[in-house]
């Protein structure tokens, strides 16, 4: 439980350290360190999925520090889908002009 902790956080701090104007960007304190931990928790999910359950790469442990990689490969991704639906929400139409 402590390691899928720590794995969580650091793949959460690296990976948005790695894509620059995160979603969460503003966040300071110990908001930022939770954000960071459920980034990294849910971009370990995500890599132990596209690796393990797509492409049979790796163990079957989700929070294993051998996953590290994959972990930060999950958060960046996480990071680029969270941003783009926040910028659609944000500055997107909501269907066709009607004039």
């Amino acid at each position: 439980m402590i390691g899928a902790l720590l794995l969580g956080f650091v793949a959460g701090v690296i990976g948005r350290a790695l894509v620059p104007n995160d979603v969460l960007a503003g966040m300071s304190g110990p908001k930022s360190w939770l954000a960071s931990l459920a980034l990294g928790l849910a971009g370990a999910v995500v890599g132990w999925l596209i690796f393990t359950g797509l492409l049979g790469i790796g163990d079957t442990d989700v929070f294993d520090w051998g996953g590290i990689l994959s972990a930060l490969i999950g958060v960046v991704i996480v990071l680029l889908v969270a941003g783009a639906v926040a910028r659609r929400g944000r500055g997107g139409t909501h269907g066709p002009a009607t004039t």
